[in-house]
């Protein structure tokens, strides 16, 4: 039998909060997702302005992170030509994202979920992610 450590709803208020007021702190309006540790969505929020375009963007970079136990923004790097991982963006029917925002959060060495966010760029998207996964951890 296995014991699974997952963020739940209280946890992911709290990383969608932090998130939200970073995003806010640099003015820029986000879509902000949490998954639990196999990717699966617990809670959404488009942020008034948030491009729509962003919605599904967020929820693949949480996805990505928390079931690949890793940060989108390391497969970004590891996808190029020439990269041990080049072409897994087109995995999964697509919803592998290789672009900045997603991150795994990792509690006592296991990963517990992840946080996808976007409209910004890749930096302000992992700096609003990072600061979800701040706010989560402080918590602890």
């Amino acid at each position: 039998m296995i014991t699974v450590t997952r963020l739940d709803c209280a946890d992911a208020r709290v990383m969608i909060e932090g998130a939200r007021a970073k995003a806010d702190e640099i003015g820029v309006p986000m879509c902000i997702a949490i998954t639990d540790e196999g990717g699966n969505l617990i809670a959404f929020e488009r942020m008034d302005g948030g491009k729509v375009t962003s919605s599904i963007i967020a929820i693949d970079k949480s996805f990505t992170a928390s079931g690949a136990k890793k940060a989108t923004h390391e497969y970004g790097a590891a996808s190029q030509p020439g990269a041990p991982a080049y072409g897994i963006a087109s995995a999964i029917g697509g919803r592998l994202m290789v672009v900045g925002g997603g991150l795994p959060v990792f509690v006592n060495g296991d990963c517990v979920g992840g946080i996808g966010v976007s409209s910004g760029t890749p930096a302000q998207d992992t700096e609003v992610a990072q600061a979800g996964v701040d706010a989560v951890l402080a918590t602890l």
